[in-house]
């Protein structure tokens, strides 16, 4: 398996699509893997170089101490991509993936051309909620929190249509370890990005889910509001779009890269 050794961590990571291709990343939400894009890798491959990685404390990355703040999940997508020589990139993150982006776009200006910050927002929940989440993790393991996990991803509908698609999702938060998962829980807890949108220069598309309850549309409104030309695309989904709404989250990602520069 092809990994990554970073301060403090050690980072699985992928590529897909055609080696002189543009780099786009791909930044995985809490309780996931990079698994959980693949139903954009088709259409994402056929012109782009598509980089996917774990996050630590998910999927075949490490599992250092926690807690850990998205600051240092930033700062490790920034050394993976240091590691792996590439200058300048595209990069779309869901939910604590869009914060990693947020933070990325923020923090290394030079390093991004444009991002996509889906199904996220400058500051998720309150601290009650992941504290909560937290203690009951270290209790009684993943398992206690998959199915109300699920019931926040994924509208009902597609939930009773896509069943196959749902267990795979809810394997992949099953098997997700319980101490990094709590300490991606206290990341996203302990973030507030609101203060350090405005600075954005990369062009930025905020996708947001018109059922999400765990990052509403008005969460998303806030994002494009303080970045400078962002635009918005709503789609009738919950927390994962771009599972729930594959083709068309695909289309509209795909739209927003190859736009002409200064688009």
């Amino acid at each position: 398996m092809p990994f990554v050794d970073i301060p403090g961590a050690r980072l699985f990571h992928r590529f897909d699509g055609p080696a002189d291709g543009p780099v786009v990343l791909l930044s995985n939400s809490l309780g996931t893997t990079h698994a959980m894009w693949e139903p954009q890798m088709p259409a994402l491959t056929r012109a782009f170089r598509v980089l996917r990685y774990d996050t630590r404390g998910h999927g075949h990355s490490s599992v250092p101490p926690g807690p850990y703040t998205i600051e240092a999940l930033g700062r490790d997508a920034l050394e993976l991509i240091d590691r792996l020589a590439l200058p300048r990139i595209h990069v779309c993150g869901l939910s604590m993936g869009g914060m990693v982006a947020m933070w990325l776009a923020a923090n290394a200006p030079a390093r991004i051309q444009r991002v996509v910050l889906a199904n996220t927002s400058a500051r998720i929940g309150v601290p009650e909620v992941w504290n909560r989440r937290i203690e009951t993790v270290a209790a009684h393991g993943m398992g206690a929190i998959v199915d109300g996990v699920i019931e926040r991803w994924f509208t009902p509908g597609f939930r009773e249509r896509e069943r196959g698609e749902v267990a795979r999702i809810a394997k992949l938060l099953r098997g997700t370890d319980p101490a990094g998962y709590a300490a991606c829980c206290a990341a996203v807890r302990d973030s507030d990005l609101l203060d350090s949108l405005a600075p954005i220069k990369a062009a930025t598309l905020v996708i947001a889910g018109k059922h999400d309850a765990a990052t509403p549309p008005d969460h998303a409104k806030a994002i494009v509001a303080r970045i400078r030309g962002a635009r918005l695309a709503t789609f009738d989904a919950a927390h994962l779009s771009n599972v729930e709404c594959a083709s068309s989250f695909t289309a509209a990602l795909l739209d927003f890269l190859h736009a002409p520069p200064g688009s």
